[in-house]
């Protein structure tokens, strides 16, 4: 029996290591950390907790998915796919259950490693994956309207739909220099690229609006524009390991966004993982990758930590910078803390409309409007299911998106494969000059007697096909006295093919029939064996090729 190969890729880089290597995964690990700082802040409060526990999910995520993870240059943290439900579960359950669903997610995800179902979940349909995606950037961009305009709102509805209503009701309320950083900061960060491919614009922005802030507040006198520390205390002491009180009735009402939680990261991280193998010419193990991902979102809630996940952005400049093993993922953990102990109440100064400037480019980032309009142009059902995954995801929530996405991709799927699998009748002549009937050198076609009826089931047998059988019977006229059905073209056949070949071949019996089976493949006659069809047909019933059927036909017949 073979057994389950848990190896992170830390063990295998760590064997071939050298001075070399360390040097550039050092500079790439400072770099990152660097990259990650904003981005921590950012995504820990737009998902409704304090900044210091986006930073904390980044320290101990960071350090737990480069260690135990599956894919060498994998950089994980908190990420804006998670913001909408991470929001959704702190409104409606508090931050305990925030932790909890964290914990449970994080179990789901060591369940599917163990269970190797890491290449399953890449086949996820694509507009789902888009859908939602572009869902999420468009519900990112609305939260953060009110801190990059500065609105003055008493409280904002947590409706999609009532948010941009109540935006258009306070238009007159916009503070116009808070406005004027959150369009700066976005505008730096678009430009830097230009520049500068090291130092990324989002902290260039958040230090530059930070200075010039103090100095507006200091000499200015212009204090409407509001900054962290007018939201939250910072806070720069490690917190210790809290274990949450579990209740079964919380647990219950936590398995849907716990459930989302544990797919999203999967999806997220994987093709993170993907995405990163293609350019640095590896192979990342996609179940070990889970069980990376659970272990941090295991540990990461009990300090206090949102859920993590792979982030193709911090993974592409770790790589980009020259990180070639986790050993660059743990660096950016530990440059994380060294600014969290000894930085972290610089934070206080930050303009909310520069983080909110962040986000705002970090959904248009998301958003994928190039393959959304790509898929727009595909069959229709397709088009189906990225439009109403998207719409949900705006309008309702994330779970209910996934999950009503996946039903519509699984019900479209069933119907494209019972399409491709056809039931006909065959009629006067059997032409035997193609497949393999020619290997057996009959050039020739075969008559078919009177009182025979020949049916052909070209592709898989299961869900839809025998029920084709029941149409095509009412195309002959007389009731005949054999029936023959070739399978020479099933490459297998389930448990409804099973159900429904036995319930035409009762029913033939019934009336009279005998049926007779036609080039049954040995995996499919093993099927029917296990499945007593020898005793319900007759052995001599199950011929390899069609001539021999057509000989038992006129058998039977005479």
């Amino acid at each position: 029996m073979k057994t389950f190969d848990f190896q992170p890729k830390m063990i295998s880089a760590l064997r071939n290591y050298n001075r070399q290597t360390f040097m550039a995964d050092l500079m790439a690990g400072l770099i990152v950390g660097i990259v990650a700082l904003p981005l921590a802040i950012a995504f820990g409060i737009a998902s409704g907790v304090s900044p210091e526990k986006g930073i904390i999910t980044a320290i101990v995520a960071g350090f737990l998915i480069s260690a135990f993870g599956g894919s060498k240059v994998q950089i994980g943290g908190p990420t804006g796919a998670f913001i909408v439900i991470v929001a959704g579960i702190i409104n409606q359950y508090g931050m305990q259950g925030l932790t909890i669903a964290t914990l449970m997610a994080g179990v789901f995800l060591i369940g599917f490693g163990l269970l190797r179902l890491g290449t399953i979940i890449k086949y996820i349909p694509y507009p789902i994956i888009v859908g939602f995606t572009s869902g999420i950037a468009v519900t990112i961009f609305t939260t953060q309207v009110k801190d990059l305009l500065g609105m003055q709102m008493e409280s904002v509805p947590a409706d999609f739909i009532e948010k941009w209503i109540a935006y258009f009701q306070n238009l007159q309320n916009i503070d116009l220099w808070s406005s004027l950083v959150g369009v700066v900061s976005v505008v730096i960060i678009a430009i830097t690229p230009k520049f500068s491919r090291r130092i990324p614009g989002s902290l260039i922005a958040i230090i530059l609006m930070t200075v010039v802030v103090l100095l507006l507040k200091q000499y200015a006198g212009i204090t409407t524009i509001e900054t962290i520390g007018d939201r939250f205390s910072i806070n720069s002491q490690l917190p210790d390991a809290v274990v949450p009180d579990l209740s079964w009735e919380t647990i219950k009402g936590l398995v849907a966004p716990a459930m989302t939680i544990a797919i999203l990261g999967a999806i997220e991280s994987l093709l993170s993982a993907t995405v990163a193998d293609g350019v640095i010419g590896d192979h990342h193990n996609s179940n070990t990758e889970l069980i990376g991902q659970g272990v941090a979102n295991i540990v990461s809630p009990l300090f206090g930590g949102i859920p993590a996940t792979g982030a193709i952005a911090r993974t592409m400049t770790n790589i980009n910078n020259g990180g070639r093993t986790p050993i660059a993922g743990i660096v950016h953990a530990a440059v994380l803390l060294l600014i969290f102990l000894f930085l972290m109440p610089l934070a206080q100064y930050i303009p909310m409309a520069c983080l909110a400037g962040v986000l705002v480019v970090v959904s248009y980032g998301m958003s994928g409007w190039r393959s959304f309009s790509a898929l727009m142009r595909n069959p229709k059902s397709d088009v189906t299911v990225l439009l109403l995954t998207f719409f949900l995801t705006i309008i309702f929530d994330l779970t209910i998106a996934i999950e009503v996405g996946l039903i519509c991709a699984c019900l479209l799927f069933m119907k494209r494969i019972s399409e491709t699998t056809d039931v006909k009748a065959v009629y006067d002549e059997i032409d035997l000059n193609e497949d393999a009937d020619m290997e057996r050198g009959n050039l020739e076609h075969l008559t078919i007697p009177t009182g025979v009826e020949v049916y052909e089931i070209n592709g898989p047998y299961f869900f839809g096909a025998g029920n084709k059988f029941e149409d095509l019977m009412g195309g002959f006229g007389d009731r005949p006295k054999v029936r023959i059905i070739r399978m020479r073209k099933v490459p297998f056949i389930d448990s409804t093919g099973l159900h429904n070949l036995e319930n035409m071949c009762l029913m033939s019996q019934k009336e009279g029939i005998a049926v007779v089976l036609s080039g049954v493949n040995p995996k499919v006659e093993a099927v029917l064996r296990r499945n007593h069809f020898v005793q319900l047909l007759g052995e001599e019933n199950i011929c390899n090729h069609i001539d021999l059927a057509l000989a038992r036909a006129k058998e039977i017949i005479e």
